[in-house]
């Protein structure tokens, strides 16, 4: 259940009600796209893949076994090694709040990972709820990050 209201909190209603907020004092698309990168890099990208890299690194056998199915402890090292990464760009996504020109190379690198993240667990036939949930808010998040980032240029 932590699982669930982690994702639902870290990918939808948290960035929603930062940018709702923020948006009261902001006008304007440019205005709004700037606020939604700032929010999902540091909600989606930062706190979510912090938290999981986090759990991943401290608890490998959740992350294999409840989310990929994977009872192996041997392939615990891999999940670790995942959860570095998820902390190395977790953290990139904390500091874009204290740094804003972080903001949207956070967006890129976050929306290209969980990008790739997403579509790995949808080529997976026999996926479980847990990675049903990983997999849509991955491939959700992605897609509004390089959506946000590829506005951003123009």
């Amino acid at each position: 259940m932590i699982y669930y209201a982690t994702i639902l909190l870290t990918m939808v209603v948290l960035p929603l009600v930062s940018i709702s907020t923020e948006m009261a004092t902001s006008t304007g698309m440019e205005g709004l796209l700037v606020v939604s990168i700032k929010w999902f890099a540091f909600w989606a990208v930062g706190v979510r893949l912090l938290l999981a890299g986090v759990s991943q690194i401290l608890r490998p056998g959740y992350t294999l076994k409840h989310i990929l199915g994977v009872d192996e402890p041997r392939a615990y090292v891999i999940a670790q090694e995942l959860g570095f990464a998820n902390v190395a760009i977790g953290a990139a996504g904390l500091i874009s709040l204290l740094l804003p020109g972080w903001a949207l190379p956070v967006a890129f690198v976050g929306g290209v990972f969980l990008g790739l993240a997403g579509y790995n667990h949808l080529r997976r036939p026999r996926r479980n709820m847990r990675e049903n949930v990983a997999m849509a808010s991955d491939l959700f998040a992605a897609a509004i990050l390089l959506i946000a980032f590829v506005l951003s240029l123009f």
